[in-house]
């Protein structure tokens, strides 16, 4: 089911099909570089394309999406909106990965955007995170482009990491 559409991608609910695409994405190291828990094994990539093919679980609004380049039909990557609990406080991360061939395009911002506006225009939500590695310096400059400024340094179980966040502006 697609969940929306930007000029060059469609995001839609994961598919069992794409298993093998998102395993590629999972197991390249320079994609997983920033994810503490480094590349997933095949088993692992399988369990989370389950775990979201309807959406999130517990909040099925949210989730990853296949994210798929309208020119070639191809899984390009996965982006979403992922919920987390961070300091006690219930918060909606803009999520957001793509396979190397297709950096540096604008793909990530453009993927990152429509995603922000998902969320807040389509899901009413009036504040959006991401959460980034302070090495990051590409992941930190996709959120600056989308509005995100940054807001605090953070740690959890996974460890330290940058967060930024953006409100809905509201008009009177």
């Amino acid at each position: 089911m697609k969940i929306l559409e930007t000029n060059r991608l469609t995001l839609r609910h994961f598919l069992p099909d794409d298993l093998d695409a998102l395993f590629a994405l999972y197991s390249d190291p320079q994609v997983r570089h920033y994810f503490p828990e480094g590349t997933l094994t095949y088993a692992e990539t399988k369990e989370e394309l389950e775990w979201f093919l309807n959406g999130h679980p517990r909040h099925p609004e949210l989730g990853l999406w296949a994210t798929i380049y309208k020119e070639n039909n191809q899984f390009i990557g996965r982006c979403g909106l992922l919920p987390w609990t961070i300091d006690g406080q219930f918060e909606v991360e803009v999520a957001y990965m793509l396979a190397k061939e297709y950096w540096g395009q604008g793909l990530g911002v453009e993927a990152a955007q429509g995603v922000l506006a998902y969320g807040f225009d389509t899901l009413g939500l009036t504040r959006l995170i991401c959460l980034i590695d302070r090495d990051n310096a590409a992941s930190i400059n996709v959120a600056q482009k989308i509005g995100m400024t940054f807001e605090k340094e953070g740690r959890d179980e996974q460890g330290p990491f940058l967060l930024y966040s953006r409100h809905k502006l509201t008009h009177p």
